[in-house]
């Protein structure tokens, strides 16, 4: 008798203590969110490791996204599974791949859009409401890829529209940062876009003693605009995200 009350005893501070758990969101994806070392002056910045500027210190940011990572590559390192392992009810995973994706000459990381990124993503959106969690969908952040006319043109061909028509199909939370970050990059223009990416002369930082030319990844300002446009879109989605942000 003694045993049994000692065990549920033990089971409900068990119970508590998760349901005490603070909440975390699992960021999973690659370089434009991944978190950047800041020793030697690095300017880089993925939009993930600014999230916590934007939350309160009520919620746990865990940035699982990693430098040349796809869907694809994301799950056969294992990187999935480690993340699946630490989720708990009422965590929150945000999902972004597709930069990777693309690369047709890497089948360590190629997925074609509609077969084998799809697929993942669902995998992504089914394996974390399993744990009772909750999956966010994001599209893609754009390249700073103006032509001569100053048009920005898209490099992510179909990849955004799966997330979308996944994030449709089963019902999931969805942020289209492929939007709004082109109404941002349009809005600096061809020129001062150049802020919010990785574009220094020779000389400008000791970092970069031969200077930098990078449409893809993000200066500190880029990187922090975009997790503010991100954070705004998620203020507006009924998530239960509201409360932890400033």
């Amino acid at each position: 008798m003694c045993f049994i009350l000692f065990t549920a005893i033990c089971l409900a501070q068990a119970t508590d203590k998760e349901q005490n758990w603070p909440v975390t969101i699992f960021t999973i994806g690659d370089s434009t969110m991944a978190d950047k070392p800041l020793e030697g002056g690095n300017p880089e910045r993925g939009w993930c490791q600014l999230l916590p500027e934007f939350l309160t210190g009520d919620v746990i940011v865990e940035n699982h996204a990693v430098n040349g990572r796809s869907s694809r590559s994301f799950i056969s390192e294992g990187r999935w599974g480690e993340v699946l392992s630490r989720l708990r009810k009422g965590d929150f995973v945000f999902i972004q791949f597709g930069h990777n994706d693309q690369k047709s000459k890497d089948p360590s990381r190629y997925t074609n859009p509609y077969t084998g990124y799809r697929q993942n993503l669902e995998k992504f959106v089914k394996e974390t409401r399993e744990k009772g969690a909750t999956p966010v969908l994001f599209t893609s952040i754009v390249r700073r890829n103006f032509n001569e006319y100053g048009t920005l043109i898209d490099t992510h061909g179909d990849y955004p529209l799966v997330v979308r028509l996944v994030a449709d199909a089963m019902e999931v939370p969805f942020v289209d940062l492929q939007r709004l970050t082109e109404n941002m990059e349009l809005s600096y223009g061809p020129e001062k876009s150049k802020e919010l990416h990785l574009w220094y002369a020779p000389g400008q930082l000791d970092i970069y003693p031969d200077g930098k030319q990078d449409d893809t990844h993000l200066s500190v300002k880029g990187a922090r605009e975009v997790s503010g446009l991100a954070v705004k879109a998620l203020k507006d989605i009924d998530l239960g995200l509201y409360e932890y942000v400033k």
